[in-house]
């Protein structure tokens, strides 16, 4: 008999009158405000500008959100495509199922349009939000909690998680997985926050560091899950996912170091009056400067483009110095 344990909600939804308001829907919400209040104060220390980062989250979030069904879906196709399935439940994404990897693989995709069109380079947008997607994780978790799903073997741990007798479960205490993760990705986010400040980690590997710090406890979490899923020599594929992500951020994280030391010293563009407005403009402006170079200040002579008729000062009937300098300027200024 377990003594004490973590009860699980009797129902998801909680009804604000005809309005459905879901508890997984609104974990999922919070973690989105919260990551791009805290990717703001990141943005603007890196020397950004305030709200950039909830504009290019306005191209992330609904890529990301449609990446993770997509995962979840493929991954689970026998949950929406099986005998006696209904294949429309694959669209109803408020009752549980996204896959991390399809959100973060295809939300990157969604922020490099909106970095694009921003003139942003992604690495930089993508340090700046690596702690608060950890903590928008975190709170996600707790939409399973809602949903009585994602739990872990059997356990009379005190801090056993209760689940109720439904469709796809029986009843019986379990360890909390959604918690394990839950705090993990709280503990990821941490990680982050001090490294960075640390070591001033740039070009992409503060995400990085994110990325590997979460698949390290994802893939031992994993392994404790009890739900169906697919196995690839006798391993979940999940955990085989958290091992070749792992690796690869690793791998980034270290050349990344090599070839570009240091953090960057701009991370957004002057725009608006008094910036330059391109390529174009400041060759335009450079030329200009080089133009207007027509005095020499130690000698006072004129200095004139290649090319130019030159005015000798020596000779006489050539007028002054003066008049010699000018006609000089007017023939770089037609030329």
């Amino acid at each position: 008999m377990t003594l004490a344990y973590i009860p699980s909600p009797s129902t998801g939804v909680i009804h604000l009158g005809p309005i459905p308001l879901r508890g997984y829907a609104f974990c999922i919400i919070i973690g989105v405000f919260v990551a791009v209040w805290l990717g703001n104060k990141r943005w603007i220390a890196r020397g950004g500008k305030p709200g950039t980062v909830a504009d290019i989250a306005v191209w992330a979030v609904p890529f990301g959100l449609v990446g993770g069904r997509l995962y979840h879906v493929i991954t689970d196709y026998q949950l929406y495509f099986g005998e006696g399935r209904d294949w429309v439940d694959a669209f109803k994404i408020w009752e549980g199922g996204l896959g991390i990897w399809g959100a973060i693989a295809l939300g990157a995709v969604g922020a490099w349009i909106g970095c694009r069109l921003r003139g942003i380079p992604l690495p930089a947008w993508a340090d700046a939000l690596a702690p608060g997607i950890a903590i928008a994780q975190a709170f996600g978790r707790w939409g399973n909690w809602f949903n009585q799903e994602l739990y872990g073997r059997a356990t009379d741990l005190p801090w056993a998680l209760k689940i109720s007798e439904g469709p796809n479960r029986v009843a019986g205490t379990y360890h909390p997985t959604f918690l394990y993760e839950s705090l993990w990705c709280l503990g990821v986010a941490a990680l982050v926050i001090w490294a960075d400040r640390r070591f001033k980690l740039g070009h992409g590997r503060a995400f990085a560091l994110y990325v590997a710090a979460y698949c390290l406890g994802r893939g031992w979490i994993e392994y404790m899950r009890v739900d169906e899923a697919h196995h690839i020599l006798g391993v979940r594929l999940n955990v085989w996912t958290a091992i070749v992500v792992f690796i690869l951020a690793v791998v980034y994280f270290v050349l990344s170091a090599k070839l570009r030391p240091g953090r960057e010293e701009v991370v957004e563009p002057e725009t608006g009056a008094g910036a330059s407005g391109g390529p174009a403009e400041a060759a335009a402006l450079d030329a200009g400067a080089g133009g207007a170079k027509t005095g020499d200040a130690k000698t006072g002579d004129a200095k004139e483009p290649e090319g130019a008729v030159k005015a000798d000062l020596r000779k006489p009937g050539t007028g002054t110095g003066a008049e010699a300098g000018a006609e000089a300027g007017a023939e770089a200024d037609k030329s």
